[in-house]
């Protein structure tokens, strides 16, 4: 199976008290017919305004919230199936924008361990998965520590190890650099990067353009459907429409417009800063 996430006609659903009587809740389509298929070792990003959907969409890929209609199966599993949760869970690990949420114990080590202990690994594996999980997120010399004495980046990476550990095929990150200042947003995407590159699939909620620029498929949501998909040059290329869902475009990509603009032959494809930089770079070299 080359996919490891395959929605069909999602429909999610919140209830609200309506304030009638008569009426009792009314319900938002927070979701609204969404399908989709998830590659196994993809990097997908989702971008949408605040309400769009995006957070829904990564809950129910995680079991965390079930389909009011429609069915999402992760790794073949339906995620309406209780007996294989914890199969869906261990499939797809969920890190959130708060790191704070994440952390249960008061030493680094006992934290990432957590995970492990509750599926019932053996204590040498478990030490095993600590090392290396700690040593995949560069924070082998903070095992000691407590956590709350630790940086939001700091920790954020405590919280990428502790879902690392219980080895996922699929991590979803739900904005996990939102609470980030610039260099610890730094240091969380080149860790997402680096456990794509080692093979495991990415699925990255975010709003800020630069970090989506890196994925190789970009998802925009809007009012609870999928807007456009595509890969991010294909995506960030409908300038127009991106504006009109009160989107930006990343820097990179309306730099590359305004000095095709202005006559420079540089390619359109052109969406992150490496890129510009090596088109820079060949271009010098050739005069």
């Amino acid at each position: 199976m080359n996919s490891i996430v395959e929605i069909n006609n999602l429909i999610f659903s919140y209830s609200r008290e309506s304030g009638d009587e008569t009426t009792g809740c009314i319900f938002q389509n927070a979701i609204d017919g969404v399908d989709l298929t998830i590659k196994k070792g993809s990097f997908t990003a989702i971008i949408g305004r605040n309400g769009s959907g995006k957070s829904t969409l990564a809950k129910n890929i995680n079991a965390l919230l079930l389909p009011s209609s429609g069915v999402v199966y992760v790794n073949g599993y339906d995620t309406r199936d209780q007996d294989h949760l914890w199969d869906i869970r261990q499939t797809a690990g969920m890190v959130f924008q708060n790191p704070d949420n994440q952390i249960v114990s008061s030493i680094v080590e006992e934290d990432v361990a957590f995970g492990p202990e509750n599926l019932g690994i053996s204590p040498s594996e478990i030490r095993k998965r600590v090392e290396d999980s700690l040593g995949a997120v560069n924070m082998g010399d903070y095992r000691k520590k407590p956590p709350h004495l630790l940086s939001g980046g700091q920790k954020q990476r405590i919280a990428i190890a502790g879902v690392v550990a219980m080895k996922p095929q699929c991590i979803i990150f739900d904005e996990p650099t939102a609470m980030l200042d610039p260099k610890g947003r730094g240091e969380v995407m080149e860790i997402i990067r680096e456990l794509n590159r080692e093979g495991i699939t990415v699925v990255l909620i975010t709003h800020f353009m630069e970090e989506a620029a890196l994925a190789d498929r970009v998802i925009i949501m809007d009012e609870g459907k999928i807007k456009l998909d595509g890969s991010p040059s294909s995506v960030f290329a409908k300038r127009d429409e991106l504006k009109s869902m009160s989107l930006d475009v990343p820097f990179i990509v309306e730099l590359v417009h305004r000095l095709r603009q202005k006559g420079v032959d540089i390619p359109e494809n052109t969406v992150s800063r490496k890129d510009l930089v090596e088109y820079i770079c060949r271009s010098v070299h050739r005069k």
